[in-house]
């Protein structure tokens, strides 16, 4: 089994690889992701998803935002699906459409009730429970679907930086 940096270098070099080509979008193309339950392998998530935002031409700025959103979205999963158990699957499909970012995740834990999924409110000052909050803040378009007895699905969405000289 590979360690945990020798698997991020090689996907580090696999998205070196795909940004030569400098493509704005990936027509009918999905980068799939799976990670465990661990938070030990968000940081392979992270490195990922920075590489992706990056390709889809988001500012550093944006990358860091949208990368804290998908790590906010996964720490839930592993916190309340997973109930901080390890070695759950988490998986991740990212798309770049001609308009915009999409991520959905995907775990195959315990059923969120889709009515109770709101942030705290900002007001309440204690650590914790700000992650939908971020996650909304930060995407355009959110979605929360719970798979009956499968487990879960969040579809996110960011629309892409408009290109200098475009109306």
């Amino acid at each position: 089994m590979e360690d945990g940096m020798e698997l991020e270098r090689k996907i580090a070099r696999l998205f070196f690889t795909i940004r030569q080509f400098k493509p704005r979008w990936l027509p009918g193309k999905s980068i799939r992701i799976s990670i465990n339950s661990d938070p030990v392998y968000l940081r392979v998530l992270r490195a990922a998803m920075d590489e992706i935002a990056a390709l889809a031409g988001f500012s550093r700025k944006e990358c860091a935002k949208i990368i804290l959103a998908v790590d906010e979205a996964c720490s839930n999963v592993i916190r309340h699906a997973y109930h901080d158990v390890a070695g759950q699957p988490i998986y991740i499909t990212c798309r770049i459409t001609p308009i915009k970012l999409e991520i959905v995740i995907v775990d195959l834990g315990e059923p969120a009730d889709i009515k109770s999924i709101k942030p705290r409110p900002l007001d309440e000052l204690r650590p914790g429970g700000l992650g939908v909050h971020i996650i909304r803040t930060v995407m355009d378009e959110v979605h929360y679907e719970n798979l009956a007895k499968i487990g879960n699905r969040l579809i996110m969405a960011k629309f892409l930086p408009r290109e200098e000289g475009a109306l």
